[in-house]
């Protein structure tokens, strides 16, 4: 029986680490801890004080559009809080009409240069 887990556990982690490759290759994520390591070798400070920096640009974006500030980024766009009005919508899986209430959401717009280069 010892044998047959055994046999069962090394055929189940190649699909998984392939399963992981084809995932990595396809999309790289960049977090802003990886932006943050980069502006810290770049600009002579320590990782530590970088991500603080960084955390406290993330709180003052969020703190402005609580208050319903457009937030420009120069070279990279412009993020604003829109409202969506309340609407019918309908369940996918029976049909039914439904009332959607009425939310906000977050919209980013590129800036021209952005869109340019990419």
């Amino acid at each position: 029986m010892a044998k047959a887990v055994k046999k069962t556990a090394t055929k189940a982690a190649p699909k998984a680490t392939k399963a992981a490759a084809a995932t990595k290759a396809k999309v790289d994520v960049i977090t802003i801890r990886h932006i943050a390591t980069g502006i810290a070798e770049t600009h002579g400070i320590t990782k530590k004080q970088a991500n603080e920096i960084f955390e406290e640009f993330v709180a003052a974006v969020v703190k402005g559009l609580k208050k319903g500030a457009r937030i420009r980024l120069t070279g990279l766009g412009i993020l604003q809080v829109r409202k969506r009005a309340a609407r019918m919508g309908r369940n996918p899986a029976t049909g039914e009409a439904i009332k959607i209430k009425a939310s906000k959401k977050v919209a980013f717009r590129v800036a021209k240069e952005v869109k340019e280069s990419i």
